[in-house]
């Protein structure tokens, strides 16, 4: 039990999380009245309201990456800190991502027309998939973990049209030749 112990500010920051996304009216659950596990459907409006999707890859890689930043400017310090420190910005992340901006972003810049916000159960299970990807970081060589990035940003690609990469591109800059792609033009 004692080895868990500095895993609990973890919990705390995804309880947080949690919490204020209730009070700023996001929903606990699909609009549905249910919890899934998988929500394949990208252009549904279950999308971001369950527990894992096509977008859970991307949390994943987050903590991939996460795990990269924090080993090269504090590999000394302890996993647990060094997970606290990306569950903080997983957090922030999440918060920031289900603000009325960046949705209104989403919206206006991508093909996600019906993007209303995660639900709570999707947005901490995010912060989860962020958390089991810095894990799988901290345990495999690295280029194991590049490769394996690499794989789920083109099945991504490949299945739904979509992957981190394009996320980021469409959200900072849209371009009207990968919504156009997106869209299926």
């Amino acid at each position: 039990m004692k080895k868990f112990i500095p895993y609990l500010p973890v919990v705390v920051i995804i309880v947080f999380v949690a919490i204020t996304e209730y009070a700023q009216g996001r929903l606990l659950i699909c609009k549905c009245g249910y919890v899934k596990f998988w929500e394949g459907v990208v252009n549904s409006a279950d999308n971001s309201q369950h527990i894992a999707d096509w977008y859970s890859l991307s949390h994943i890689i987050h903590g991939f990456i996460f795990f990269a930043i924090t080993w090269l400017i504090a590999r000394k310090w302890p996993l647990a800190y060094r997970l606290l420190i990306a569950t903080v910005v997983e957090g922030g992340w999440e918060l920031l991502e289900n603000s009325s901006f960046i949705i209104n972003r989403y919206r206006e810049g991508t093909i996600s027309l019906d993007y209303f916000g995660d639900s709570i159960v999707n947005s901490t299970s995010d912060i989860g998939f962020m958390i089991v990807g810095f894990f799988i970081a901290s345990k495999l060589p690295w280029k194991i973990t590049i490769a394996a990035a690499l794989e789920m940003e083109l099945l991504a690609l490949y299945v739904i049209r979509d992957n981190l990469t394009l996320n980021v591109i469409m959200l900072l800059h849209p371009l009207e030749a990968i919504k156009n792609w997106q869209a299926g033009a």
